[in-house]
């Protein structure tokens, strides 16, 4: 509330004193002084502790004020209000910290919340004019304020989005000051003083926000590494740096081996933790002029901007050695193998696109190779042209069904006769010629057409044993299954959906797997045979012998069939070993009651052999070779094997 008007100076006619009129000037003056160095200090304040600072010392070096002071409401169970900017006059200047740091200031409706500031914030309002000589609410406060030499204290609310966030406090000299007309102009300077807030707190969000969408645009989120599109952006400011100063550069492309076994054992929280650990045993491998990204799921990649060949071999060496020692995560020490492809600037490439690709294929070149890592070469570029051409000719291929399925027979040595058929897939290149399977399977494998590729066999080897079926021909029709199918989570749908539309029998289509492939992930494998076999189908191991699979582990498997690899059958007659490896898997498979299978039988002598041993079926070429479906259905009708008239003797 103002002071009464009888405390004023009157004059005879009723109206104001010169004196009173004199100090009324003054104090709209200095007002109007502060609010004019106020707007200074809001333009050239950087951040809001130097605002609030910068205001405090406004308002008292330049307005001529007692004292100022800026209290914020924390909305803590006591409601405490620390002074977060103050100040005082310069012979006051050392102890103000003091002074105000040990302040005990609530905003909370109680005897010491009874201040102007505290008032303010409660009421939204502006506190004006209390006399701190004789307001009885401010007499815990007055001692100081007659120590300090100020008489009246206001207080105006600093409001920010809608919100009182605290309160700017102004003191004087004069135990009645602050009249209409000041109050005005300080009322305005406090709500500049909460615009300038206001604004500094929209910057800072405007500029946190910013600096979310960089991370996110430039960083990746798991490891906090460079993702590709900042390795790609440094990599080409690296070259032009190169290129102007004539000096090399070199590149580095890792990937991590048998990440998705981990997933799937231990889960993907364990897989993500393993990632944010190798990529800081990368980052600290590393100086810190060189780049470590991360670009794919798998793959990491390091930029050297001062490397030649003999620095980014050693640097390759360095960063295997120290991903050689396990990680440990979660208590569990886990072993992530590193292989790494190496490209040079300029040597190998002179933009970002083409170094990338190449160090990439020298990773998939030493990989394949079974090394750790590897230099890029010539010859691998030849290698890589062909294999995209290629790639695009299989895509086409499998989208207008340019495939075809041939089919070799399985026949039961006890009775000579034919049990069923493998579909085999085979492509036949406009320009190539015959793609060897092994070749364009392998192919799919490594650019995601795998599923593609499995799925047009699947909906084929179906439509197929149909037509068999309406032609009264009931035989089983075996589909081979690699270890990428096995991670595919919409196989089981894909199959379940083809046995509905053919109203197919579970006897009618038979799954191979090859044994290698199971152990690339025994526990998502196992679990997908176990999809299968719900299904009511038969299921073989094939290629068996060359996966390294454990006994205890094949005693799990879901299977009824084991096929032994046509490396040790074909050589059975001439190799002391062989033979005993296939004499061994028949008594293992029959003692575990599977049925056996034999591939690769090319000969008589092979067939007597495995007659002798008590194999179950066969197939190779000496009982037929893989055939077109038109050619099979023909050689079914006039084969001995048909009837058993085959069976040698």
């Amino acid at each position: 509330m103002s002071p009464p008007q009888d405390k004023r100076d009157i004059g005879t006619d009723g109206s104001p004193s010169s004196d009173e009129e004199t100090s009324r000037s003054r104090c709209l003056m200095r007002a109007l002084k502060t609010l004019s160095a106020g707007n200074r200090m809001l333009l050239r304040a950087a951040d809001e502790q130097e605002l609030l600072r910068g205001m405090c010392r406004v308002i008292v070096d330049e307005g001529g004020y007692c004292a100022a002071a800026v209290g914020y409401a924390r909305h803590d169970a006591s409601k405490t209000m620390p002074m977060v900017a103050y100040a005082l006059p310069n012979e006051h200047h050392e102890g103000e910290d003091a002074f105000f740091k040990t302040l005990e200031l609530t905003w909370a409706d109680t005897e010491l919340g009874n201040s102007a500031m505290a008032t303010t914030i409660r009421s939204g309002a502006p506190c004006i004019g209390r006399n701190l000589l004789t307001d009885p609410d401010h007499a815990p406060w007055r001692e100081d304020a007659l120590r300090f030499g100020y008489a009246s204290h206001t207080a105006f609310p600093l409001r920010v989005e809608g919100e009182v966030i605290g309160a700017l406090g102004i003191a004087a000299a004069e135990p009645d000051a602050f009249d209409d007309a000041e109050v005005r102009l300080l009322n305005e300077l406090a709500d500049d003083l909460a615009y300038g807030i206001a604004n500094l707190r929209t910057r800072i969000k405007h500029r946190e926000a910013e600096e979310t969408v960089r991370r996110m645009a430039y960083y990746d989120p798991l490891t906090g590494l460079a993702n590709r599109s900042l390795l790609r952006e440094q990599l080409q400011v690296a070259i032009a740096n190169a290129r102007q100063r004539q000096h090399p550069l070199g590149l580095l492309v890792l990937t991590i081996s048998h990440l998705q076994e981990i997933n799937d054992t231990l889960g993907y929280q364990q897989g993500d933790r393993l990632l944010q650990a190798f990529g800081e045993r990368l980052r600290l491998a590393v100086s810190e002029a060189e780049t470590v990204a991360r670009v794919g799921d798998t793959e990491f990649a390091v930029l050297l901007p001062y490397g030649d060949a003999s620095h980014a071999t050693q640097t390759a060496k360095r960063l295997i050695a120290a991903l050689y020692e396990p990680i440990e995560v979660s208590g569990l020490r886990l072993y992530a193998r590193g292989t790494i492809g190496i490209s040079l600037f300029p040597g190998h490439g002179i933009d970002a696109d083409s170094l990338l690709r190449r160090a990439r294929a020298a990773m998939a070149d030493a990989k394949q190779g079974g090394h750790a890592f590897g230099v890029f070469t010539a010859s691998l570029d030849q290698e890589c042209s062909s294999r995209l051409a290629m790639m695009g000719d299989l895509r086409g291929a499998i989208e207008h069904n340019e495939l075809v399925l041939h089919y070799q027979p399985k026949v039961h040595i006890a009775s000579a006769q034919i049990c069923g058929a493998e579909a085999l897939v085979r492509w036949q290149h406009p320009a190539r010629g015959m793609i060897s399977p092994t070749e364009f399977v392998k192919l799919a494998e490594s650019s995601g057409l795998i599923t593609p590729l499995t799925y047009w066999v699947l909906e084929t080897a179906f439509r197929q044993r149909y037509i068999w079926h309406e032609a009264g021909v009931e035989r089983p029709l075996s589909v081979n299954l690699s270890a990428h199918d096995l991670k595919d989570r919409k196989l089981i749908g894909k199959i379940k959906g083809l046995f509905d539309t053919w109203g197919a029998q579970p006897d009618w289509i038979q799954f191979e797997l090859t044994e290698s492939g199971l152990m690339d992930d025994p526990v998502g494998a196992l679990e997908m045979l176990k999809h299968l076999k719900q299904l009511g189908v038969t299921l073989s191991i094939d290629d068996f012998g060359t996966g390294y699979s454990s006994l205890s582990y094949l005693q799990k498997l879901p299977v009824d069939t084991i096929k032994i690899d046509q490396s040790f059958v074909r050589s059975m007659v001439d190799s002391t070993d062989s033979a005993v490896i296939v004499r061994s898997t028949v008594e293992l498979g029959h003692n575990l009651n599977l049925e056996v299978v034999a591939e690769g039988v090319d000969s008589q002598a092979v067939w007597d052999r495995l007659a002798d041993l008590g194999c179950d079926v066969v197939q190779g070429y000496f009982v037929g070779m893989p055939m077109p479906a038109e050619q099979f259905t023909e050689w079914q009708g006039s084969s001995p094997w048909a009837s058993g008239m085959a069976a040698p003797h």
